[in-house]
């Protein structure tokens, strides 16, 4: 056989398996568009909810969202990146990093539910932190740490080591080679493992259920001990708890959750497509 005719008839596979992978993903995306625009207005996302939840905005469980990511973000970013920094430039290659690899891969296959109830053992009962943004936040900070350590940990080894012999061998110590040379040669890298934590955990719902969701708040959480309303709760109570619950209002939620997720995945591409354009390799 032609080997042309090989390489088109592979090419065509893959176009058509590809476009079978992505037609779902269109389909359901503009299905929801579709029932959830008519609910989009100025007073659904600047609102607060009334009549039974089937009236109203949504607004609190938009901040509360976004108080939840920043608070996932404080957490596990720093740790996260601090601990991909020291198995990736500073802990030898032994038993004991390989175990400690091993691991995180199996952490980041726990679901979601058990992190959850780990968390209302541990900042809810235990440290007392009661039902808060605090608990919620230490919760999902847990569960996106794997991802980040080890989306981080190739990021930084990708970096290629003859930068880091030519900073070392001009005078540099380890560390201001790390921070002025691998760190921002890794940057675009990291950015994709935080963002897809953060993502992650901004569509979560078992976590916060246990530790810092509530299902109704008349008025925005006022310090990180007070518990919160959130999108992904938000959407689960009005689906599954509240009977003749209006199918646009739903569906507008699920729509604004989505918008703030790509909202944050076109933020973290705009930098990283930044970092990219100053990367020298």
């Amino acid at each position: 056989m032609n080997r042309n005719l090989v390489q088109r008839l592979g090419f065509g596979l893959l176009t058509t398996i590809a476009f079978l992978t992505v037609l779902p993903i269109i389909l359901i995306l503009g299905y929801i568009i579709v029932q959830g625009a008519p609910a989009i207005s100025w007073e659904f996302i600047t609102g607060y909810p009334y009549g039974g939840m089937r009236s109203g905005g949504i607004w609190p469980a938009i901040v509360g969202t976004f108080y939840l990511t920043v608070g996932t973000a404080i957490f596990s970013v720093p740790l996260g990146v601090a601990a991909a920094i020291f198995l990736s430039e500073y802990a030898a290659d032994n038993a004991l990093t390989r175990l400690i690899r091993l691991a995180i891969i199996n952490l980041s296959g726990i679901p979601s539910v058990v992190y959850g109830l780990f968390g209302l053992g541990l900042f809810v009962f235990f440290l007392n932190f009661g039902t808060s943004i605090l608990s919620a936040s230490l919760t999902l900070s847990i569960m996106t740490l794997p991802v980040i350590i080890s989306t981080s940990e190739e990021a930084l080894r990708a970096v290629p080591q003859a930068f880091r012999t030519v900073s070392i061998s001009v005078g540099a110590t380890r560390w201001q080679t790390i921070r002025r040379i691998v760190l921002p040669e890794a940057l675009p890298g990291i950015i994709t493992g935080v963002i897809l934590g953060l993502n992650r955990a901004a569509g979560e719902t078992a976590p916060i259920l246990f530790t810092g969701a509530a299902f109704f708040l008349p008025s925005l959480p006022g310090s990180p001990f007070d518990a919160t309303m959130a999108l992904p709760y938000h959407l689960f109570v009005i689906s599954t708890q509240i009977p003749e619950m209006p199918i646009e209002i739903q569906y507008g939620t699920a729509l604004v959750l989505i918008t703030f997720v790509v909202v944050m995945n076109l933020l973290a591409n705009f930098v990283r497509s930044r970092a990219r354009a100053r990367r020298q390799w």
